[in-house]
């Protein structure tokens, strides 16, 4: 069968003229792009209940900033400094939090099953209600995690303790 470009070129044109001609204006649908904010200084920054699903904060300094209630799931967090974070009531599942610094961060209550810690440095952070569910990390920091792990996530309703594995 032979194509006849001329014809579907005329077909589509007798389509289009229409909108094309009309004296409407046409809405773009917007564009959703997840938030890239890679290498970048935020302390102190406000994100609380935002929806930063697949953000990438890799390599950002994070410190004292307040994600509380915000859904990251998904988001890249590879290095970042969460020093003094706020990230209580956080989706966190499957984020990458590999070689993040969480000192004095507060996790509580925060989802973060099937994230990614293997080599994040987890110290005097606050666990109360956090799911670890399959969250690979290295046998030090789970040892520090057990000893203050309590709670019940109120989402996931599994128990920190168990979500960790501890004995």
């Amino acid at each position: 069968m032979r194509r006849r470009p001329l014809a579907f070129l005329a077909a589509l044109l007798l389509l289009l003229t229409p909108l094309l001609c009309s004296s409407a204006p046409v809405i773009a649908a917007p564009v959703i792009a997840a938030v890239d904010v890679a290498k970048q200084v935020l302390i102190g920054a406000d994100y609380a209940n935002k929806d930063l699903a697949g953000a990438t904060f890799n390599l950002s300094n994070l410190r004292e900033a307040d994600l509380s209630g915000s859904d990251l799931r998904g988001a890249s967090l590879y290095g970042a400094k969460l020093q003094d974070a706020d990230l209580s009531n956080t989706d966190l599942r499957e984020a990458t939090l590999d070689s993040a610094v969480m000192t004095g961060t507060n996790l509580s209550n925060a989802v973060m099953e099937g994230a990614f810690a293997f080599n994040t440095r987890f110290k005097d952070v606050v666990i109360t209600g956090a799911d670890f569910t399959d969250v690979p990390m290295r046998a030090d920091q789970l040892k520090s995690l057990c000893v203050v792990a309590d709670g019940t996530n109120p989402v996931t309703g599994r128990s920190t303790r168990e979500s960790l594995g501890c004995s």
